[in-house]
């Protein structure tokens, strides 16, 4: 009756096996570290970094730890704090020989001490939020007013390339606000205006208006096509932040949208506000320019005088190129960038889309230099590095370029993601500022946790006192299920936060309430007369649709929580669900399995240590042992 097949316990055993596995990184804490990351867009952290980073410790005889390229950056994992001071100058020395112009950013760290067999296993510990780790946090707001008018800037200016091309005369078409007004001489005119408007422009409506003679047509951008345009002004900023941030190092940064037009940024370990404002704030901009192709500029290049009106940069492969200072066009100029295929090599290129000043600009730029090399440029903290320097093989109009030139499919998707995220697409001003100082993260992690260990030690010790052996198991279940939670976060690479840490103080105390519902109910089939054996197997089945129906409730309010919260609500809503499942899991079968495994064998079975069953009827108490 009360005997579990052995595929159960099978069951049991490799998820206990499993959860300790990705459980035990998050005791083993965290080791001083050097990270390695790029300090500029066009850099790129590869095995060529990682082999640099080794020697230069090698040099200094220094012995890390571990040493891995991981993602975009490198970390040296080493003993003690001093190491970590001598290893971070001696990969500054071997890496950034020009201090005013960083190629990477060299940061101290923390790093799991994780041994190399968990790591292998991809164990790894839960990640901890900027209230327990301390650092900064931002709250921006996205001008998205700024970025339609930049958009109705751009269609303004295409409309009269377009009016041009078609032979349409027009008396001036001008930018009211986010409203294009185009005054026409009569209705044919104004008719051709209209077809053109909707043939070429399908993010744009029009009305006519009338003052007397004159004829205007007042054209406008749709609702679903700004709510577009705004929606990719905050993706595109997003994805600058990350570029951005790398520079600080941090290894978990947290960017997120939150609302409609703001972006929520937290820098765990980060504690330097200045440098993280400089880091968010920091412009970067896009030039192209004429390659200068004669015989001083190849001597020049060579690192020979730079001639008159010329100047020299370096192109991603760290060869020189010599460029005119005459600049062709911005990156005001460009609307988007994207990667893609030549239709006839099939080689991979990116595809820009120039706005109507800049297709204008272009055309007559590369009519008038075919066979010629053109320069893209992208300035950061004043520095300017060649993105890609392509040869213009023929006139390029319609606003519509292609850039190519033996390039990987890597490549093409990094340079269009250069191009297109190199600066912000919408101004934004910080309107909330946090920090939070390491010794309050320790605090609050000392805090967090005391609460969770005094938590389950005075709910066991209430169950095994109150519950004689079943409270043991009931302990045993809930010590399981906290196990269990805290390896299926770490397996996720949850970020723990404060409210996470209440998440699962509550959990507990959920987790319990189910066995407290099973333990009832097999007093009360004692109670009622039946067998020890019957009452455990009757106790146990009868209180899971209890269990069910609870849990499954409680499990829709952490659901609603999940998706209609934000932020710490978020945090401990994810702790809050998950808490529930494993509870399901722990309280049921988990310890259903030890009072089967105890008791199940024993076929004249008398008695249980289940505490006092109170017989109100006959004004007595049993003991059931």
């Amino acid at each position: 009756m009360n005997r579990y097949p052995v595929w159960k316990y099978l069951v049991i055993v490799i998820a206990l096996l499993l959860g300790t596995v990705y459980t035990l990184p998050n005791f083993f804490g965290e080791a001083p570290a050097v990270q390695v990351s790029s300090g500029k867009a066009t850099i790129k952290v590869d095995t060529s970094t990682l082999q640099k980073v080794e020697d230069a410790l090698k040099t200094s005889s220094i012995t890390p730890q571990s040493l891995v390229l991981d993602g975009g950056s490198v970390r040296v994992r080493l003993d003690s704090t001093d190491e970590q001071l001598k290893a971070k100058d001696a990969i500054q020395k071997a890496l950034i020989p020009d201090a005013s112009d960083p190629q990477f950013v060299v940061a101290l760290n923390l790093v799991s001490r994780s041994p190399a067999w968990l790591t292998a296993l991809y164990a790894s510990p839960m990640y901890l939020g900027l209230d327990l780790r301390g650092g900064v946090h931002f709250m921006l707001q996205v001008d998205m007013q700024a970025a339609l008018n930049q958009r109705v800037e751009a269609l303004t200016g295409d409309l009269r390339s377009v009016m041009r091309e078609k032979d349409i005369r027009h008396g001036g078409i001008t930018r009211n606000g986010q409203n294009i007004e185009i005054r026409l001489r009569d209705a044919q005119q104004q008719d051709a205006a209209k077809r053109v408007i909707t043939d070429q422009f399908a993010d744009l409506q029009s009305r006519e208006v009338t003052e007397g003679a004159e004829l205007r047509l007042v054209v406008n951008i749709k609702p679903e096509a700004a709510r577009k345009v705004q929606e990719q002004a905050l993706k595109q900023n997003i994805t600058t932040l990350h570029n951005r941030i790398n520079e600080l190092g941090v290894a978990e940064p947290v960017i997120q949208q939150q609302g409609l037009d703001r972006i929520v940024v937290q820098l765990p370990g980060v504690q330097d506000t200045a440098k993280a404002k400089d880091i968010l704030g920091r412009t970067a901009t896009l030039e192209v320019r004429m390659v200068d192709e004669s015989t001083e500029a190849r001597a020049a290049e060579q690192g020979g005088i730079v001639p008159f009106g010329t100047e020299r940069y370096l192109e991603r492969d760290g060869r020189a190129l010599i460029v005119k200072k005459q600049v062709v066009l911005t990156g005001d100029n460009l609307t988007d960038a994207q990667p893609g295929f030549d239709s006839q090599t099939q080689e991979p290129v990116v595809n820009l889309t120039l706005d109507g000043k800049g297709a204008r600009i272009f055309k007559d730029v590369t009519r008038d230099n075919v066979g010629k090399r053109m320069a893209i440029i992208l300035f950061e903290k004043g520095k300017g590095e060649v993105v890609t320097a392509p040869v213009i093989r023929a006139e390029i109009g319609g606003g519509r370029v292609q850039i190519s030139g033996r390039m990987t499919t890597v490549e093409a998707n990094d340079t269009a993601l250069l191009l297109r995220a190199g600066s912000l697409a919408a101004p934004m001003e910080i309107i909330e500022e946090r920090t939070i100082g390491p010794s309050l993260g320790a605090e609050n992690i000392a805090k967090g946790f005391n609460s969770v260990i005094w938590g389950f030690v005075v709910i066991v010790i209430f169950m095994a006192i109150y519950y004689a052996m079943f409270g043991l198991f009931s302990g045993i279940a809930l010590g399981v299920n906290l196990l269990f939670l805290v390896a299926i976060l770490s397996m996720l690479q949850a970020t723990l936060t404060l409210p996470g840490m209440a998440a699962m103080a509550l959990a507990l105390g959920m987790a319990i309430d189910s066995n407290v519902l099973i333990n009832e109910r097999v007093r009360e089939e004692l109670r009622n007369g039946a067998s020890p054996q019957a009452a455990i197997h009757a106790g146990y089945d009868r209180a899971w649709a209890t269990i069910l129906d609870s849990n499954i409730t409680t499990l829709i309010a952490g659901v609603a929580l999940l998706a209609f919260g934000s932020g710490p609500v978020r945090g401990f809503a994810v702790v809050h669900c998950i808490g529930i499942l494993t509870s399901m899991f722990s309280a049921v079968f988990f310890s259903r399995g030890l009072v089967n495994l105890w008791y199940g064998g024993k076929k004249k079975l008398k008695s249980v240590s289940i505490g006092t069953v109170w017989r109100p009827e006959a004004g007595t108490a049993v003991k059931a042992d």
